[in-house]
């Protein structure tokens, strides 16, 4: 699929504001009023690394679902990947917010987690809808359960960045769920073990640097 000047010009100026940070929530914070009590510095160390893992985590959803929607076969698989990615670009302002409220910074890494992403993307793509979307299902499945590890590691007085999550692994089921009624297939053992151990890396380099 060849790719006119004014899209690369789109998608290279989107691809900018991701890595650095910028861009826009088209929904309210979930933190919303939420104050949270006292942290001491070990703890908001603490928070502002699990907040900078799910930064990163949407800098790399925000490449996965560029390349399929871009690659996608079918309208409704292409529709469905933009429609998630609006949604976690929503995931991706409120953390690098919670970050700053945290007095922290997004990953120095995120220019390399982006082009990896897009490549997986596109791999995925190239494989057909169905191996795409069942590529979401995994990836949302991992991500959920990720997650759902952030909100037992979160100072319980953290309201703020649990609040964020919380409604981040409700997004995140929904995507993966629609990605199943759509077709998705189940990816092999092998694939699903190698997601995990570059997640692994990912989590454990993104939490410092």
């Amino acid at each position: 699929m060849k790719m006119s000047l004014d899209h690369f010009i789109s998608t290279f100026d989107k691809s900018l504001r991701i890595v650095a940070g910028v861009a826009p929530a088209h929904r309210p914070n979930p933190a919303g009023k939420a104050v949270s009590g006292q942290l001491s510095d070990e703890e908001r160390r603490h928070s502002a690394g699990l907040m900078r893992v799910n930064h990163v985590g949407e800098v790399c959803a925000q490449a996965l679902y560029e390349a399929q929607s871009y690659f996608a076969r079918s309208d409704v698989a292409r529709q469905q990947f933009k429609l998630a990615g609006a949604e976690e670009m929503d995931h991706l302002a409120w953390t690098a917010e919670r970050l700053k409220e945290l007095g922290s910074r997004t990953s120095l890494l995120n220019p390399l987690w982006y082009a990896g992403a897009f490549a997986m993307g596109a791999i995925a793509a190239n494989l057909g809808d169905a191996n795409s979307l069942g590529f979401v299902v995994e990836t949302e499945k991992q991500v959920e359960a990720h997650l759902n590890h952030h909100l037992a590691e979160l100072p319980e007085q953290d309201l703020r960045s649990r609040a964020i999550v919380a409604q981040m692994r409700d997004d995140e089921i929904a995507h993966g769920a629609a990605a199943h009624d759509l077709g998705g297939t189940e990816m092999p053992q092998p694939i699903k073990v190698g997601m995990q151990l570059i997640s692994k890396v990912m989590t454990k380099t993104a939490y410092y640097i």
